[in-house]
């Protein structure tokens, strides 16, 4: 079945950085577009970046600049490196699929910025 194992949040200050990884298990990884969802407290649960299975990417105007989405198809890994975070950027990360959110959702990882 499939698995998202998401990892590497935290507490970090306000322009700070944190790198956030998704190991993918029980799915053609290499052939799938993925992506990268975020939920604050009290707000609904958004796709803020995605990368297709051949390394194009896109990013919500919040992130754009900031965060870069990459892949490891090797290690069947998404990443999200998040720089210049901003208190606004607290909630929790979580990763699916690139187009639709289909997959089973993982128990995401917390990040959290302090002004």
């Amino acid at each position: 079945q499939v698995q998202l194992v998401e990892s590497g949040g935290g507490l970090v200050q306000a322009g700070g950085s944190l790198r956030l990884s998704c190991a993918a298990s029980g799915m053609d990884f290499r052939r799938s577009a993925m992506g990268w969802y975020r939920q604050a407290p009290g707000a609904r649960r958004d796709r803020i970046a995605s990368i297709t299975s051949g390394g194009s990417t896109n990013y919500a105007d919040s992130v754009k600049g900031r965060f870069t989405i990459s892949r490891d198809n090797a290690k069947n890994t998404v990443y999200l490196q998040m720089n210049s975070l901003k208190p606004e950027d607290t909630a929790v990360y979580y990763c699916n699929g690139g187009v639709l959110a289909s997959l089973p959702w993982g128990q995401g990882t917390q990040v959290t910025v302090s002004s």
